[in-house]
């Protein structure tokens, strides 16, 4: 079927419920035909493929250029479902379960055999995650099998978190894009490793650890750089990264700014800077963005502001250093791995 997708992607849009059925109806389509779409979720847009079809994860991989090495969460739309893709469902797995599901919160848990090798990357473990998304949960449940969804672009790059984004990115290689609006999380979910004791934080996202403590009792942070197979995304050192170089920097007053770019030979017209608190009001830089001082809004438009940066043409982009503490920490990952 792909020597039939269109040059152009058709992009369903989702805000009645007519359109919001059409659009379901569509995709689930193309998905039991072995086909990939693009697919809104509260995090990021997904690229959405049959995690239990070995040959549709494989085209997953080959449209974002993904290497084989870095795996592809599962979601699902129900407890009978997760078991579906596990050997084991342990106890603190229900209780983060319940109280964290539907939400950004992906687990790690023994595969089950019927989780092809693809979506793993060969490992024993499996990433799950139920999607508060409505249309990612109609779709999942109309489908009757979960769905791998990586990030709907072109490896290592920005994540999209609107369909403009995904057709910027990915262009003709896909036929449908659904339009389900911007992403309010914004950000890739928090990656809990439950097969190691105590549960390891692999990935931190908008779930902190503070929330996670008060279920699991304990929790270790990171994973080991000894670690052959990765057991989630997001652990590659550059990923999420824009076009134009990104540095994190933070400045006494604008003076102080300006001696720090001059060491980066880019012209002030072309950088773009992302402010939340020294906002420089007198420097002629290409654009100044100010996020609010709140991590869950900083999360929300982040991804967005770095697009824009890039289709504008900065040649350098400089954002405000983030707070240290875990409310910020999800957010900082991302940056640090996007300025890599």
């Amino acid at each position: 079927m792909s020597s039939d997708i269109p040059k152009q992607p058709a992009v369903l849009p989702t805000h009645t419920p007519a359109l919001f059925a059409e659009a379901v109806q569509r995709t689930v389509e193309l998905l039991r035909a072995g086909e990939l779409v693009a697919v809104p979720t509260e995090t990021v847009y997904g690229l959405a493929g049959n995690a239990f079809d070995a040959v549709a994860v494989e085209k997953i991989f080959e449209m974002k250029g993904r290497p084989k090495q870095n795996p592809i969460i599962v979601h699902v739309a129900s407890f009978e479902t997760a078991r579906s893709c596990v050997a084991d469902w342990p106890e603190i797995a229900g209780k983060l379960a319940t109280s964290f599901w539907p939400g950004p919160l992906t687990m790690v848990l023994p595969r089950s055999k019927d989780v092809p090798d693809v979506v793993t990357a060969g490992g024993a473990t499996v990433g799950l995650r139920w999607p508060s998304h409505p249309f990612m949960q109609a779709v999942i449940r109309e489908c009757g099998f979960p769905l791998a969804a990586p990030s709907a672009n072109l490896a290592n790059q920005v994540s999209p978190t609107n369909a403009e984004h995904v057709r910027r990115a990915l262009g003709n290689k896909i036929a449908l894009i659904v339009d389900g609006g911007q992403s309010q999380v914004g950000i890739e979910s928090t990656v809990l490793d439950l097969t190691a004791t105590p549960p390891r934080l692999l990935r931190p996202g908008m779930i902190h650890e503070e929330s996670l403590l008060a279920v699991t009792g304990e929790l270790t942070l990171g994973f080991g750089d000894s670690e052959e197979v990765l057991k989630s995304p997001g652990l590659l050192k550059k990923h999420y990264s824009p076009k134009a170089k990104l540095v994190l920097l933070s400045w006494r007053d604008e003076s102080d700014l300006k001696r720090q770019l001059d060491g980066y030979s880019v012209a002030l017209a072309k950088v773009h800077l992302i402010a939340h608190t020294k906002i420089p009001l007198n420097m002629e830089l290409g654009r100044v963005s100010v996020i609010p001082h709140d991590a869950e809004a900083f999360a929300r438009a982040i991804y967005a502001e770095l697009h824009h940066c890039d289709e504008a043409g900065a040649e350098l982009i400089v954002v405000e250093e983030l707070p240290r503490n875990s409310e910020w920490r999800g957010i900082a990952d991302r940056l640090q791995r996007a300025a890599a």
